[in-house]
């Protein structure tokens, strides 16, 4: 079995009474690897040594010689991709053809930062007075606290981390203690990239690090990627010392089909929304609203689909759909399902648990419709987090909007339409940090993410995720030589 350490001050270290957690493989139900639980004294040392690079070694690093580090895990990431993809399927049970795929992400958007490095520009600001320079330079926040999902690791971790390098920051990693495996292996690329000790550490462990992090009282910013629930804690947390935080968090995104759209490419974009990754991803389409006319042909369609999906060993490229990542979280899933069913929620497919032969030790579930869902039940109110699809009529496309935004959540929506004005009318309406017209689930490194409402504040990727981890200092030089009445402020 895999035994671990925690990477703090560019080593990987244990302590003599070092305690430890098993990761277990959600496929097989066995134990694979061991992973630490830091300690408190072991959050102070990697907030320490994070200080420590931040007022030193790593303050003078020029944002070129970022760029260089930066490009450089992107190539060991790549090099690397295969096994990480594994390691990352074997912790959280996504399929390989996915897992793998988002390692080439990750390196993409080390790359996109690295051209960023170098170009944290200010501006020079035109005042209303002569003999005046003012401008504005964009300066690191300092030390920052990453803290990550179990959903997608890797992948999510570069959302924060290439910008927050960039910008010329020192982190703490604190990922999922239901997936920390790959981000403690990304560690390894992190000491052969070169970077200086402190620059980047991880611990891991269960919410009591977290909260540690938080309480250390030395940390400048933190960005987290979970629930509402999780989310709201550590807002308050960091609220006492106000250190700003970014917040990715859960969904309940509304994917909206037209009479009038491509129904064949609704229908797959649908499937692609809900059933991909497990339905494990805060952006799952899993409130379908479908137009009447259409509407029982979308879900024989999509119940037909459903039941050819191939579950099975995610290590296996054939396999589309793995099982739930751990234990708490295939519990909960099943759970809402019963809710659902008791609600009167109408099940077309799925609402159990996988039970064949190679099935029967993972954490499966079947790939879950229900029809006829009132927006009101808990079932449409309330992420899943898994397999589980909610089918909403509407009639017209006000009624459409009227459900769309009657949740908590806003961070993604879809909308299938072949009518332009509807598509540019309704993405302004739709309540979403993300709205995809005629697809779903397609991300970019170019493109912000973030939500509303629930669903967080701050974005991630693209170039305004470097305001997540700058702040703004204006300068102004008065080269006059005019005389000033000491007792007013100078306009």
């Amino acid at each position: 079995m895999k035994k671990y350490k925690l990477f703090i001050d560019g080593e990987f270290v244990s302590s003599p009474d070092q305690e430890y957690f098993t990761s277990i493989n959600p496929y097989s139900g066995e134990a694979w690897a061991e992973i630490p639980q830091g300690s408190v004294d072991q959050v102070q040392q990697s907030v320490r040594a994070a200080r420590r690079a931040f007022e030193g070694v790593w303050g003078r690093v020029s944002g070129f010689e970022r760029s260089k580090l930066l490009n450089s895990l992107a190539d060991l990431l790549l090099a690397d991709g295969d096994r990480m993809g594994r390691l990352e399927t074997t912790d959280n049970g996504k399929v390989i053809r996915e897992t793998r795929s988002q390692m080439d992400f990750a390196a993409r958007q080390y790359r996109f930062f690295a051209g960023y490095a170098d170009k944290l520009w200010g501006n020079t600001i035109p005042l209303d007075r002569p003999n005046t320079l003012d401008y504005t330079v964009r300066t690191p926040a300092g030390v920052c606290v990453l803290i990550n999902a179990w959903n997608s690791p890797i992948g999510q971790l570069s959302n924060k981390l290439a910008p927050a390098l960039a910008a010329g920051n020192c982190v703490i990693i604190k990922p999922s203690e239901h997936a920390s495996a790959t981000t403690l292996e990304f560690a390894k690329f992190v000491k052969k990239a070169g970077f200086p000790a402190g620059v980047i550490n991880v611990v891991t462990g269960d919410a009591e690090v977290g909260k540690a992090l938080l309480q250390s009282g030395r940390i400048d910013r933190v960005s987290f990627t979970g629930s509402p629930e999780v989310g709201r804690k550590i807002a308050a947390n960091a609220g006492r010392t106000l250190v700003p935080v970014t917040m990715e968090l859960g969904g309940k995104s509304p994917n909206i089909i037209f009479d009038d759209a491509d129904l064949k490419k609704a229908c797959t974009g649908a499937l692609a929304g809900i059933f991909a990754a497990t339905g494990q991803t805060c952006i799952a389409g899993s409130r379908l609203l479908v137009q009447q006319s259409v509407y029982d042909h979308v879900v024989q369609n999509l119940a037909e689909r459903a039941k050819a999906i191939k579950m099975g060993d995610p290590l296996e490229k054939v396999t589309e759909m793995g099982p739930a990542a751990n234990l708490p979280q295939f519990d909960r899933i099943l759970n809402l399902i019963h809710v659902a069913k008791n609600e009167g929620a109408e099940l077309v497919v799925g609402g159990e648990r996988g039970v064949e032969a190679e099935l029967e030790n993972g954490y499966f579930v079947k790939p879950t419709i229900f029809s006829n869902v009132k927006n009101s039940m808990q079932i449409a109110q309330t992420e899943v987090f898994g397999p589980v699809l909610s089918v909403i009529p509407f009639d017209d496309e006000a009624e459409a909007v009227s459900i769309a935004n009657d949740t908590n959540f806003g961070l993604a929506a879809g909308i299938w339409t072949t009518n332009i004005n509807r598509a540019m009318r309704l993405s302004s309406e739709v309540n979403a940090g993300t709205v995809w017209v005629n697809t779903y689930r397609s991300i970019a490194v170019q493109a912000p993410f973030g939500g509303y409402k629930d669903s967080g504040y701050g974005r991630e990727r693209g170039e305004v995720a470097l305001n997540e981890f700058t702040n703004t200092k204006n300068v102004m030089i008065d080269f006059s030589d005019d005389e000033r009445d000491p007792f007013a402020i100078k306009l």
